[in-house]
């Protein structure tokens, strides 16, 4: 059993207990090893997290990076709303997400500020993405009234607040959120603002 068992086993423990609820030992025993077989590979709990925070959050990085590329033909209504469900999805199926999604908003009190360095440029770097495909799709959708970066942002936004449901309330709380604001949200992008009105 090697680094990767290790890794697998403490996204699982990380995402499914929390920083504080999950241990090494837990860990180890998923693995089939000994407690002290992880010190080969990690120096403690924190190196653990720390290593896994790095690599969940460069994975879900090209996992997006892929959704949008794959999507770069359809229509930005379709690839936008349909973001919102995959990443629902995502948070359900895969423990990677689940792991990036906790501790985006929940990190723990001990390694805070070394969360938010792996965090913030993560959300950077989506909100650079985002605006990019926005612009490249500006051309042919209808928010022309309105600059690519802050229909990222707003989309963000919205993102955000569907996702700290689910992670709240669960699946059927998210479900009825985002099929809510997505009508809004879309409206509001789409519409001629008041004053050219």
């Amino acid at each position: 059993m090697g680094m990767e068992d290790i890794r697998k086993a403490a996204l699982f423990q990380f995402a499914a207990n929390g920083y504080e609820g999950a241990s090494l030992s837990n860990i180890a025993a998923e693995v089939g090893i000994r407690k002290p077989s992880i010190y080969a590979h990690f120096q403690g709990k924190e190196d653990l997290f720390l290593q896994l925070a790095r690599y969940a959050f460069q994975e879900q990085n090209l996992r997006i990076f892929e959704y949008f590329s794959e999507r770069r033909d359809q229509s930005l209504e379709h690839t936008l709303h349909d973001f919102l469900f995959w990443m629902g999805q995502e948070y359900k199926n895969n423990n990677t997400a689940k792991f990036m999604l906790r501790f985006s908003f929940f990190p723990p009190v001990s390694l805070y500020n070394e969360v938010l360095d792996i965090v913030n440029p993560f959300l950077e770097n989506m909100e650079r993405k985002l605006t990019r495909h926005l612009r490249n799709a500006r051309d042919r959708e209808p928010f022309g009234h309105m600059e690519p970066v802050d229909v990222a942002l707003s989309f963000i936004t919205l993102l955000d607040g569907i996702m700290v449901e689910l992670l709240y309330s669960g699946s059927l709380n998210y479900h009825r959120r985002l099929n809510a604001a997505w009508p809004i949200f879309w409206r509001g992008i789409t519409l001629t603002p008041p004053h050219e009105a």
